[in-house]
């Protein structure tokens, strides 16, 4: 038995323009909860409220064949929280293009970079409509930074940038951070090219974050728990090789401690060091 598409009014982004060209304020989107969504999938394995049956559904099959997967969407957030703090702080840099949002949870991209500089902008990329209100309503910058929203699909790099431009200015340093999203990018639609045009707008000094799900680290046994998820998700995920994702990082300058798993990247602790992850990390320095 499947669950019927519900009616959810989003708010578009100041600037931005709504879907077929009508002008910025509310929009209708029609959200189907009868299939799984990566970032209520994703909100579910992180302890989450704001997903439906259809996604936990996925998400408990996908547990059931590899358990870990918990331990490691923790990790992944925490690999976040460490990169933010890190290039806010010691690096100096004051934007971040965070492309693949997901939904709200502890330590946002914002509240890390704000915490360290409160002037920080970021703007938030998703194209879920919960998402995007969850954002909007939870996601509030302190009065000396700035934080935006937009609608738009990692593939439309043109409209990212376009409306980025509103909130950031492109012509200094900027942190494009890309976590546990291009997996959700096939290779016909040339993910490498997506990552080359994102890097390509913005000046030396700036900063490439990635993530991406890899069977390198995952047991054999866990490619099962891949592929009954995908029969659920509408968007299928692709796991890629290390020498794979060290392709997204051509040209770039890596920072130590270079492409590692999430839990290896200048962990805070022993606790986190030990925690499973499935992904490889990296933050890395346009030259």
């Amino acid at each position: 038995m499947g669950w019927e598409p519900i009616s959810l009014e989003v708010l578009v982004v100041p600037g931005g323009d709504a879907p077929g060209g009508s002008l910025p304020g509310t929009w209708r989107a029609t959200l189907d909860t009868g299939v799984a969504h990566p970032a209520r999938v994703y909100d579910y394995w992180l302890g989450g409220k704001d997903n439906y049956a259809a996604d936990r559904e996925a998400g408990e099959q996908a547990l059931l064949a590899y358990p870990q997967i918990r331990g490691n969407v923790r990790s992944n957030r925490a690999f976040l929280r460490r990169a933010v703090r890190y290039l806010a702080g010691s690096q100096g840099i004051r934007q971040f293009l965070d492309i693949g949002t997901g939904l709200p949870s502890a330590d946002n991209t914002h509240e890390v970079a704000q915490r360290v500089a409160p002037e920080c902008r970021v703007v938030y990329v998703d194209s879920d409509p919960i998402v995007l209100s969850h954002a909007r309503a939870l996601l509030a910058s302190g009065p000396a930074g700035a934080c935006a929203y937009l609608d738009a699909d990692l593939r439309d790099t043109g409209k990212i940038l376009a409306l980025a431009g509103d909130t950031l200015d492109l012509a200094r340093p900027v942190a494009v951070m890309l976590l546990a999203v291009l997996l959700y990018v096939p290779d016909e639609d040339g993910p490498c090219e997506i990552v080359r045009r994102l890097v390509a707008a913005v000046p030396a000094g700036s900063f490439l974050v990635i993530s991406h799900p890899s069977p390198d680290l995952a047991p054999p046994w866990a490619a099962g728990s891949m592929s009954q998820l995908n029969e659920r998700m509408a968007a299928p995920a692709t796991l890629r090789a290390r020498v794979q994702v060290q392709r997204f990082l051509d040209g770039l300058e890596l920072v130590e401690p270079g492409l590692v798993a999430t839990s290896q990247w200048r962990p805070d602790s022993a606790v986190e060091a030990a925690r499973s992850s499935a992904e490889w990390a990296a933050v890395a320095r346009k030259p």
